[in-house]
């Protein structure tokens, strides 16, 4: 796994399998920076996808979560379609499942085996490896959010178009702060805590983070810190533009400060190896 994950990480450099490394002929170019992050995040994505157990967090629970909100009136979604409700929740499950939960496992297992080790001292380097993974998570969530809108669609969602916008800026904040969770946890934990760390928040969130159920739709006393989580951040900016159309800059805040305090700590307590 070590020498695939160096390989995708720069292509095309001289020495690498296919590259003679004679002046002049095909391939001996080094790749560009950007190459080198795009080749890194297709080989993340495609890793993230062949994953059987991160397939099943990141598309089959969050497609039965969708089918069990619409088709079950057990749990409270607040006031409107049950669809239209539970659609933009799910898509923020979506983000969890991909930009947290898989990312720290992920990042903990590469941990424990080297592979952060060997790649950050690779062309690539450190700062192209995590931003490798910030695009690999972006893929990700667009494929996912692909599959969950046209099952949503099948179900009869009706999104408020005008809050597309929205809904991408709140998309873009909740990955970022849910990446940078996700390398703050992968980053500093063996890779066994992590895994069962990152399994354990999943299910809290989805229970009690105002993910799927807003949290006014919560017991009283839990409300206020529920609105002020990344989750329910999430899932009420997601809510708020594709139900009603609207931007909640509130929302907006909240994951911009989670995002911007688990960066620091991130690049404060990060460990490259165990």
């Amino acid at each position: 796994m070590s020498a695939a994950r160096a390989e995708a990480a720069y292509p095309g450099t001289p020495g690498t399998p296919g590259t003679p490394g004679i002046p002049g002929t095909p391939g001996t170019t080094p790749a560009s920076p950007w190459r080198r992050v795009l080749a890194q995040a297709r080989f993340e994505a495609g890793t993230l996808l062949r994953n059987g157990e991160q397939l099943l967090v990141a598309v089959v629970l969050p497609a039965a979560v969708l089918v069990g909100l619409v088709h079950t009136h057990a749990i409270s979604l607040g006031s409107g379609r049950r669809v239209d409700l539970a659609v933009p929740g799910v898509l923020a499950l979506c983000v969890i499942s991909s930009a947290f939960t898989g990312q720290a496992i992920s990042t903990g297992f590469d941990r424990r085996y080297g592979v952060l080790r060997l790649l950050g001292v690779t062309p690539l380097g450190r700062t192209g490896l995590l931003l490798a993974k910030a695009v690999a998570v972006l893929a990700v969530v667009a494929l996912q959010f692909a599959v969950i809108g046209a099952l949503g669609a099948a179900l009869g969602w009706d999104p408020a178009l005008r809050g597309i916008p929205a809904a991408l800026v709140s998309t873009l904040l909740g990955t970022w702060a849910f990446v940078a969770l996700a390398l703050l946890l992968g980053g500093t934990l063996r890779a066994e805590g992590v895994l069962a760390l990152a399994n354990l928040i999943w299910v809290a969130l989805l229970g009690l983070g105002g993910v799927v159920v807003s949290g006014t739709e919560l017991p009283r006393s839990l409300a206020p810190f529920v609105e002020l989580l990344p989750s329910g951040a999430l899932g009420d900016g997601l809510r708020g533009a594709l139900v009603s159309g609207q931007a909640r800059l509130g929302d907006w805040l909240v994951l911009a400060a989670w995002a911007l305090v688990a960066t620091l700590l991130a690049r404060r307590f990060f460990r490259w190896a165990d």
